[in-house]
């Protein structure tokens, strides 16, 4: 699969919930992984978070490009601390090479989102779309901070569900 409309969705739903600007700056990390993941979350957040109008930052290692079909307009960073900077929202994901799909040309721990990083932000939230890699992908610090929004993140995915299935079952009477 190359999307998963399904948690572009409920991103989309929890960046409107707790965004404090209108133009939200958010920031697309790599994150580290013992496996090459598909692209789809990578994929759908980032062709649903420009058409929502974010200021949309796509940080990565060189060799890890998305589709330039799910990331036009956005600015791409290959120093995640340059990226980080002023950010309002991180989201994390490890995703394959698109060039070379399914190869590992990384295991960069840098890449990991740890406090340090965070500090340069505007007091960003972080994103997950679950399960993670703790300590591997996101340091414990900023996974359990008040600043996490994987628990909120993660109850708005049923809210989601549950409005795409009430607009098919709404639509097959139609």
């Amino acid at each position: 699969a190359t999307a998963h409309p399904l948690q572009g969705l409920t991103d989309m739903a929890t960046i409107r919930e707790f965004r404090r600007t209108e133009r939200p700056k958010v920031v697309l990390t790599w994150a580290p992984h013992p496996k090459a993941l598909p692209q789809a979350v990578a994929n759908s957040f980032a062709e649903w978070s420009l058409a929502m109008g974010h200021d949309l930052t796509i940080t990565h290692p060189p060799g890890y490009e998305l589709s330039p079909a799910f990331t036009r307009g956005a600015r791409i960073e290959y120093d995640p601390e340059k990226a980080y900077k002023n950010a309002d929202f991180i989201y994390a994901k490890n995703w394959s090479s698109f060039a070379d799909y399914g190869k590992i040309t990384s295991h960069d721990p840098r890449w990991k989102v740890d406090i340090k990083k965070m500090s340069s932000t505007k007091e960003a939230y972080f994103m997950h779309c679950l399960p993670v890699r703790r300590n591997v992908v996101v340091d414990d610090e900023v996974i359990d901070s008040k600043h996490s929004l994987v628990i909120p993140q993660s109850n708005n995915r049923t809210f989601a569900a549950l409005s795409v299935l009430k607009n098919i079952i709404s639509n097959l009477d139609a």
